[in-house]
């Protein structure tokens, strides 16, 4: 399983969103219990659920890792792991994934100037107020980033140079995992 890691607008969904749509990766449709944003789709874009539905989930052990996120939770169920799935987390979904699956999984943190995340937020049309509340978050979230496999810079890189270098990555190390297994 891949996984990207990066704050907010460090290009984690486009890079998701080229991955799927050029190499066949299937997104891992987590949970959550924000609110749709526009254009987004219940069960492709997240598994939209109430607070109550989530609660449920993890009572029942479902959820590999969960969190509370700019004030929403989040959570990935365990049925859902398959080496061709991507997901997106943040640094403590990241520190379950890798205690819990610690050879079945590779992280990449995606490394972005905050400058650069304001005018990215700004250009796709985020509030000035949202944007300063993420940024604020961001800086608390994003301290620490530990147990991440690589850390790729997203600035001054087309989004194909990007995906395709996250890919070969992945990729290779998929490949020399089966070998090993084969060994």
């Amino acid at each position: 399983m891949l996984i990207l890691v990066g704050a907010s607008a460090s290009g984690k969904t486009e890079v998701l969103n080229y991955l799927t749509i050029n190499y066949g990766l299937k997104k891992m449709v987590t949970y959550t219990t924000r609110k749709p944003r526009v254009n987004e789709i219940d069960g492709v874009s997240y598994n939209f659920v109430t607070i109550d539905e989530f609660k449920r989930l993890m009572d029942n052990n479902e959820f590999l890792e969960t969190v509370c996120y700019n004030g929403n939770y989040y959570g990935t169920r365990k049925s859902d792991m398959a080496d061709d799935k991507v997901v997106i987390l943040e640094p403590n979904g990241l520190k379950s994934f890798t205690t819990e699956m610690k050879n079945k999984v590779t992280s990449i943190y995606l490394n972005v100037s905050e400058k650069t995340r304001i005018e990215r937020m700004s250009k796709r049309g985020d509030y000035e107020t949202e944007i300063k509340r993420r940024i604020v978050n961001d800086r608390i979230a994003f301290a620490n980033v530990e147990n991440v496999d690589y850390v790729l810079e997203n600035e001054n890189i087309t989004l194909e140079e990007l995906a395709n270098k996250i890919y070969n990555i992945y990729i290779n190390i998929i490949h020399n995992r089966n070998i090993r297994r084969i060994l």
